[in-house]
């Protein structure tokens, strides 16, 4: 009896070990479904954040369709030289009791960054919501998960 007990526990502790977090289940590539403007991300967490590279843009390139859009709308001068390819512009989201917020999300279209917070409704899909002052002035934009 003692023998399967400390044979269950053992599998129990695996099993907890490589189960992901709940909030990492946020973490992947995911496109948006409904935007205008199509949008891919790479969500991935550093310390206790989460935060997002743009990977793709259907406004990132120039009409040649390759190469990529600099960031000349940014109110920091000194990243106007800069590539939207590969920018970190989704920043500092925290999990907390289901969702995510705390976060920030900058437009490189329009130099503008909003207010940011997410909630996974399914594995695969995800809502954000970017605002100004209030969440009541924003716009949910719904992704789904590539990989």
């Amino acid at each position: 009896m003692k023998k399967l007990l400390f044979i269950s526990a053992i599998v129990l502790l695996s099993a907890a070990s490589f189960a992901q977090q709940p909030a990492d289940q946020i973490i992947g590539i995911w496109e948006t479904t409904d935007s205008e403007v199509k949008l891919k991300f790479n969500i991935y967490k550093s310390g206790e954040s989460y935060f997002g590279k743009l990977l793709y843009a259907s406004t990132m390139y120039e009409t040649d369709g390759k190469t990529p859009k600099k960031d000349i709308k940014n109110p920091d001068k000194s990243l106007r030289s800069r590539s939207r390819l590969n920018i970190v512009n989704i920043n500092n989201l925290i999990y907390n009791d289901g969702d995510y917020s705390g976060g920030t999300l900058y437009n490189p279209d329009s130099g503008d960054t909003y207010r940011l917070k997410a909630k996974m409704i399914s594995k695969n899909n995800v809502e954000f919501r970017g605002y100004v002052g209030i969440s009541l002035l924003g716009k949910t934009m719904k992704l789904k998960r590539v990989q």
